[in-house]
């Protein structure tokens, strides 16, 4: 068996002990959430799709790392590495709640 996985997909982007706040994109087989940072998924038990969490990462494993929730995301994901251009900050807001601009109380 080959263990250069890690350089063959490009650095990890979590290291065990940290703490991220992630969305759960899906639910894994065995019924955990599937969260992913960089595109590095992280297997997080007690968790439904769509939720949005901070978890800790307990275990790096080659392409997959596993986490527990420790809280409530903080409204801002903490990436291990700045934002990618390509990202918009503002879709994590995209959970259906209004910014309240529309509703002033002016006529």
């Amino acid at each position: 068996m080959n263990n250069d996985k890690r350089t063959r997909f490009g650095p990890v982007p979590v290291k065990e002990g940290q703490e991220y706040d992630v969305e759960i994109e899906g639910i894994g087989e065995k019924g955990d959430g599937i969260a992913k940072i960089e595109g590095y998924v992280v297997i997080v038990p007690n968790v439904k799709k769509g939720d949005t969490v901070r978890v800790k990462i307990n275990a790096v494993r080659g392409r997959v790392s596993f986490g527990e929730v420790i809280g409530q995301a903080s409204g801002k994901k903490k990436e291990a590495k700045p934002m990618a251009e390509d990202e918009d900050p503002e879709s994590d807001m995209d959970d259906g709640e209004e910014t309240g601009d529309e509703e002033t109380g002016e006529d």
